[in-house]
């Protein structure tokens, strides 16, 4: 009885004496000579991830961990968490306004993008000459954001093309990029504009995959062109809403170029964002940990805001 419990099962013990014959043993042999070959090849990859990304994200952690003025390595002094906590001590600015700053201009860049990126495609995809209308849309994109930004830079200026246009209908001149109040809203319509282009390709794409069927029950149905929006087009378009919204809010999230090139965080400190402020703690105070501890500190708010728009995507009936 006992022998019976502990003998090898049919198929376990098949496959035991498959692998000991000798044919057996030749295709173990085979299968790890693939093994080591997919390795092979994949060691490029490998050496590169681990060496732009495996040892700089090491680095970093132990600068963050560090007080080190990015010189000699053998300056590199062990604070423990004091960086950490030097961040949100009494008085410091990471908290406010850097970080809010920073989730003011990703809730705003997104919302604008989205709003417009979905208006847009909708018509577009209604349209004709369709390539034509995503290419000029999407020309921004393919710009340099240091030309994106002066150009902008120049037209919010008192005697630049918005005022003008502002003076035109009888209002008074703004100083959008002056004024604290209006600095980073100003910003955020710029990055908006900017990244529309992207999410219409996304969201045309998304529109299409939309079979027509749907819409021609609701013709039938006699519904009208808001109901058949928000009851047929959105709930269908939510997988390309996800993707856009996720990859807008990370951009805004770490948008730097932009902001450097149009206000380098001011006035005062109206447009200071993470990303720049991680830029002015390492290359112009030279404190590469308290940078490198807001940058995990960054990382950290990345991760939790992507994992709660894919958990409200989820909850609301879409498995991405």
């Amino acid at each position: 009885m006992v022998n019976a419990t502990l003998a090898p099962e049919p198929t376990e013990r098949a496959a035991r004496e498959s692998s000991a014959a000798p044919g057996g043993r030749a295709r173990v042999r085979h299968r790890r000579r693939q093994v080591v070959a997919a390795y092979l090849f994949l060691a490029p990859a490998l050496l590169f991830y681990a060496v732009f990304l495996a040892l700089p994200l090491g680095f970093a952690l132990l600068l963050s961990t560090s007080r080190w003025a990015g010189f000699d390595l053998g300056d590199i002094d062990p604070v423990g968490l004091d960086n950490f906590a030097g961040l949100f001590a009494d008085g410091a600015r990471f908290l406010t306004p850097v970080l809010t700053n920073t989730l003011l201009f990703a809730v705003g860049t997104v919302a604008l993008s989205l709003a417009g990126s979905v208006l847009v495609a909708t018509c577009i995809d209604k349209l004709r000459f369709q390539g034509l209308w995503r290419t000029l849309y999407f020309l921004p994109i393919v710009t340099t954001v240091v030309a994106v930004g002066n150009v902008w830079k120049y037209m919010y200026q008192p005697g630049g093309l918005v005022n003008g246009v502002l003076n035109a209908a009888g209002l008074g001149s703004v100083a959008f990029l002056q004024d604290p109040d209006t600095a980073l809203p100003a910003v955020v319509v710029v990055q908006a504009w900017a990244s529309v282009g992207s999410a219409i390709l996304v969201l045309t794409a998304g529109l299409k995959s939309i079979p027509e069927t749907y819409y021609e029950a609701a013709a039938l149905d006699g519904a009208g062109p808001a109901t058949v929006f928000w009851r047929i087009t959105l709930p269908l378009l939510r997988p390309s809403l996800l993707f856009v919204c996720v990859t807008q809010f990370l951009t805004g999230l770490q948008s730097f170029a932009l902001i450097i090139v149009m206000t380098r965080g001011g006035p005062g400190d109206a447009t200071d964002v993470a990303a720049l402020e991680m830029y002015w703690q390492a290359f112009s105070y030279g404190d590469w940990g308290t940078a490198s501890a807001a940058a995990f500190v960054l990382f950290t708010v990345v991760l939790a805001v992507t994992l709660v728009q894919l958990w409200l995507f989820r909850r609301k009936g879409e498995d991405a």
